[in-house]
């Protein structure tokens, strides 16, 4: 990594922590744009340089999902088979996800913040769209199957996080990863034929 890429690398946790810090301290209303770049010492539109929102800001990971899933060529051919591809890259990200020092503080915010918890929900709509969007046009599955397979994807990483999440809260030191693969398998015994 170059000079360019470790300052930019620098820039971005640093905003995110303290975005993630303010929040826990005032909540999500009440921390502004203003707020996170006066805690970094850099200005509002140098803030907008990295991050469109605060919110994303708090959560820049799911930017790394939408990425990995976009771009996931799957060999497959069939509904399954691309589910199945898709499951294991959403997966490989979470893990990533996980090993974030940031992802039980973020994860508790989506259980205090409601309103969090509401714009997560639109990322994850916009997430389906792209998904499915992409394997339509690509020819990968017809329109339907290709809404179902991105769903079903987002789903499970919805499921996986807020069981987490609750978990956490809860006192329970739950294992993340072992409650995403504890999702794929409940989601696969739930289908007929599985």
């Amino acid at each position: 990594m170059g000079i360019r890429e470790e300052n930019r690398a620098r820039m971005l946790r640093a905003i995110q922590e303290a975005a993630l810090d303010l929040v826990e301290e005032n909540g999500l209303d009440a921390t502004t744009v203003g707020d996170i770049a006066a805690r970094v010492g850099i200005a509002e539109r140098t803030f907008f340089r990295y991050y469109a929102t605060k919110v994303d800001a708090l959560m820049p990971g799911q930017r790394g999902l939408v990425e990995a899933l976009v771009e996931r060529e799957s060999a497959q051919t069939s509904a399954a088979g691309i589910t199945a591809d898709l499951l294991a890259t959403s997966r490989e990200v979470f893990a990533c996800e996980v090993e974030q020092r940031d992802f039980r503080r973020i994860s508790r915010l989506l259980i205090r913040e409601p309103e969090l918890l509401r714009i997560v929900t639109g990322q994850e709509q916009d997430l389906v769209k792209t998904i499915s969007g992409e394997l339509h046009e690509r020819g990968a599955l017809p329109h339907l199957s290709a809404l179902l397979v991105a769903e079903v994807v987002t789903a499970v990483w919805r499921v996986a996080w807020h069981s987490f999440a609750r978990d956490d809260v809860a006192g329970l030191d739950p294992n993340p990863l072992a409650l995403f693969d504890q999702t794929v398998r409940e989601l696969g015994g739930l289908l007929p034929g599985a």
